[in-house]
């Protein structure tokens, strides 16, 4: 008798094969707009499907070794990274992963919603990037922290046209050493102190204990300058050359790859989950370091461009792999067998995916009206683009974090027990999902951040958005209309005790389920929105108009959406 051996076709086209995707950038972008983006959008999932999917592979298979002497016991501290790792980052750097929202020409053609397209591009590209997708975020929110005006303009000049090269022979990335040991997301108990030096450059001395990307040129850390006071507002974001080629400090003799004078790499951490990415503690023992920004004056604020770019990368990632397992899960169903009959036949576990689908668009919506609002910001200096990205990125970041868990184990499950074995490449979606809800703030503080956001009144944009997603959904789906005139009517009120005292007790207890809520209702109008068009007849999006009411019931209401769910989900797939 013949050993079975069971066949898993490849997913399908991650652009062509993405209806929600493709609608979002026609509604985003325009027809004309669209095509502009879709030979980028073409080439980068040919990669993604070909060689990058091997890299990946390779990458997961190869971690990153710290190497810390060389044969003759000089302390080197070099992280030796896969062929698949580098092949990853010369494929980020060739698509304009980074480096697209910030070149003259694509602000030319697409506006402000040039950071629509590169959201596409991430959304193509991260999920089977080894999670090289860390290092791109961070690369992104460094260059965004060096085009502030008042960073100093010879650092712009230096590292900036570095980090947004397109060429994978000069591009860099960045990493970013800000948590300590002792107090992780509270930077107030950071001791990581700087002192200015004669040549107008700083030396910065500390323990920085989570520095992900630690292969790249360079970082950006959080210090206290030696003459500030206590507390988080006083520090200031520092840019440190990891290798001597770039640190002045380092002998002109210093063989190519050496880490900078006064940066030490004391280990790698074992993680659970992005095995290919290499994360360290690191040591800074005198390190050159240049200032972004006047040191003088408080620098969390500036600090906090970085943190909200990466924050919303943080979420676009959480999306594209929900899509992705998404993905993998339905082709699977389409070829295995059970009970006589295909698995993608059975009404129990179309059900599934459909509810898994109808998760997926909600933080796909979320995590793209995230970039959306952040290119009207960063291209129109829009001041009502600006108030709603300050609710909107944590929320983003806090809702999508949590979905992408959720989902990554529904997809381990979809598989059986071949998804509980690590070579079939399945564990990896929920070992690299659990990492979202953590990197750049846990649900509990970015909730934190939401409940201080929405006591300066930063709430009432997104409130202003539901009511008129209300109002629009009603000739689309009057029950959907009511979920969302519900919610906003029921959000003003729960939001009325934080205005009146955010400290209160059961204000602080409750602001992770106001925030949850309030990222729920966020992309029920976004889906409402998108949906809209379809109703009227004038080119909207039929799976949003699907995934609208679905993601209403089940996230408002607490339904069970799962009839409904069997019955949709060939379009929503």
């Amino acid at each position: 008798m013949a050993r079975y051996v069971q066949q898993v076709p490849a997913p399908a086209d991650p652009y062509t094969g993405d209806p929600l995707l493709r609608g979002w950038l026609d509604r985003r972008l325009g027809p004309a707009g669209h095509a502009a983006a879709a030979h980028r959008l073409t080439a980068l999932a040919a990669d993604v499907a070909g060689p990058l999917r091997t890299a990946h592979a390779q990458a997961e298979a190869n971690p990153p070794v710290l190497v810390r002497y060389d044969p003759w016991g000089a302390r080197i501290d070099r992280i030796d990274t896969s062929a698949g790792w580098q092949a990853q980052r010369a494929a980020a750097a060739r698509h304009a992963v980074v480096a697209l929202p910030y070149q003259p020409g694509a602000r030319a053609t697409f506006g402000p919603a040039a950071r629509v397209v590169q959201h596409a591009l991430l959304h193509l590209y991260g999920p089977e990037s080894a999670t090289f997708s860390c290092p791109v975020a961070m690369a992104d929110g460094a260059a965004a922290l060096l085009s502030l005006p008042e960073v100093d303009p010879a650092a712009r000049q230096e590292w900036l046209p570095r980090l947004l090269s397109t060429d994978p022979a000069t591009a860099i990335t960045s990493g970013q050493w800000m948590t300590e040991s002792q107090g992780g997301s509270d930077l107030a108990r950071s001791t990581t102190v700087g002192h200015p030096a004669a040549d107008g450059s700083w030396r910065l001395t500390g323990e920085k204990w989570f520095c992900s990307a630690a292969d790249s040129a360079m970082a950006v850390a959080l210090a206290r300058p030696a003459d500030a006071g206590a507390g988080s507002r006083v520090l200031v974001p520092f840019l440190v050359p990891r290798y001597a080629d770039d640190s002045p400090l380092a002998p002109v003799d210093a063989p190519a790859g050496a880490p900078a004078p006064g940066v030490t790499v004391h280990r790698l951490k074992d993680k659970l989950g992005t095995w290919a990415l290499p994360t360290a503690e690191i040591g800074l023992r005198d390190a050159y370091a240049l200032p972004l920004g006047d040191p003088a004056s408080p620098g969390l604020s500036r600090a906090m461009t970085l943190v909200v770019v990466t924050r919303l990368h943080n979420a676009a990632a959480a999306a594209a792999g929900m899509r992705r397992g998404l993905a993998y899960a339905r082709a699977f169903a389409e070829v295995r067998q059970v009970a006589g009959g295909r698995l993608a036949d059975s009404p129990l576990h179309r059900a599934t995916l459909g509810a898994l689908a109808v998760d997926a668009a909600g933080a796909f919506v979320l995590a793209g009206h995230a970039f959306a609002l952040l290119g009207r910001v960063e291209v129109a200096a829009d001041p009502a683009a600006a108030a709603e990205l300050r609710i909107v990125a944590p929320l983003a970041k806090l809702a999508t974090g949590r979905l992408a868990v959720a989902s990554a184990a529904e997809y381990v499950e979809c598989f059986g027990g071949a998804g509980y074995v690590e070579d079939t490449g399945v564990p990896r979606l929920l070992r690299d999902a659990q990492v979202l809800p953590i990197w750049e703030g846990t649900t509990n503080v970015l909730a934190l951040d939401v409940l201080r956001s929405a006591a300066r009144g930063a709430a009432e944009p997104l409130l202003t958005r539901l009511e008129e997603a209300a109002d629009t959904a009603v000739r689309l789906d009057p029950a959907l209309a009511d979920a969302l005139a519900d919610t906003a009517a029921g959000l003003r009120a729960a939001l009325a005790p934080v205005a009146a005292d955010p400290g209160a007790a059961a204000v602080v207890a409750g602001a992770r389920g106001l925030a949850l809520r309030m990222a729920y209702a966020l992309a029920t109008a976004l889906l409402a929105e998108l949906a809209a068009q379809a109703a009227d007849g004038s080119g909207g999006d039929p799976v949003a108009a699907v995934a609208a009411p679905l993601w209403a019931r089940r996230w408002l209401r607490g339904d069970d959406i799962a009839a409904a769910a069997h019955a949709h989900v060939d379009l929503l797939c």
